[in-house]
């Protein structure tokens, strides 16, 4: 959890686009592999460029896969009105999940794999289904729902003090760090992501709250979202991928030792806390 010195990473605005974000994809890789914040990349590639940003991203999803990372799925960020208000962003993004990224219930989660956590619940989808072909409406991706599980993101952010733009948190992986999921499979026959109620705890205090229709409406809607653009980017969602549906209400930040309890209607809870030290 290094905060290091990173003043001699502003770059020369005379660099070429293709310099700067070489640069910027550098940048994150380096604060990612040491585990330590950096400055914004929106001073190298802005901070509207969103399709400039996904490349940054898709660079690092790529070198992490390099490393021996395996994607498992995807996760959608700032579907609630709550967290955009929080950073100061008025759309939704994507990033990308890896296997190493995922703890189980009740799990003791490692502080050294975070920089700057904060906490957000959610519901977890895992496909039965390819979704390639044919409208990709709420209809479509709901049947290509395998079942749910209540879900808690442990969202992270290699820029320093979360001093964020939507071109920062995009190539930063959707600000990902490591989500857990719950223990209790509910297919969507058995409930409606709509109309559940979400209540999280920090250390036993209520630290959020929020219902299906504070992500995006719907949390089918953001999966229906995802399909579409990752289909339109040739990447499109896979059976048995997890898709992480974006956060119910507001995201708290977190620190060694805390614990962390969500309450999701129709799902059940999930739990987990970090850990003390650095073990």
């Amino acid at each position: 959890m290094a905060m290091g010195n990173f003043d001699s990473d502003v770059a020369s605005p005379s660099d070429s686009l293709s310099q700067r974000t070489a640069d910027a994809t550098d940048r994150l890789w380096r604060a990612y592999k040491n585990g330590q914040v950096c400055h914004p990349i929106r001073d190298l590639i802005g901070s509207t460029d969103i399709e400039n940003a996904y490349n940054v991203q898709s660079q690092l999803t790529r070198m992490r896969v390099d490393s021996g990372g395996k994607v498992v799925g995807w996760k959608i960020g700032l579907t609630a009105d709550a967290v955009q208000h929080q950073l100061g962003v008025d759309q939704p993004d994507f990033g990308v999940l890896f296997e190493d990224m995922s703890y189980r219930d009740n799990d003791v989660v490692p502080i050294r794999r975070l920089v700057q956590p904060k906490v957000e619940a959610e519901v977890a989808f895992v496909l039965s289904e390819d979704l390639i072909v044919g409208d990709l409406d709420i209809a479509t991706v709901s049947a290509a729902v395998d079942y749910a599980v209540a879900a808690i993101e442990i969202v992270d952010s290699r820029v320093a003090g979360w001093d964020i733009s939507i071109t920062d948190t995009i190539a930063d992986n959707a600000s990902s760090g490591l989500f857990v999921l719950g223990s209790r499979k509910v297919p969507l026959n058995d409930f409606d992501p709509a109309e559940v109620t979400m209540t999280m705890h920090v250390d036993g205090e209520l630290a959020s709250k929020g219902t299906g229709r504070d992500c995006l409406g719907d949390p089918l809607n953001a999966l229906a979202w995802l399909a579409q653009i990752t289909r339109d980017l040739g990447e499109p969602l896979r059976k048995g991928q997890i898709v992480l549906s974006g956060a119910l209400g507001s995201m708290q930040p977190v620190s060694a030792g805390t614990r962390v309890d969500a309450d999701i209607s129709g799902l059940g809870s999930v739990r987990t806390a970090l850990s003390k030290d650095d073990a």
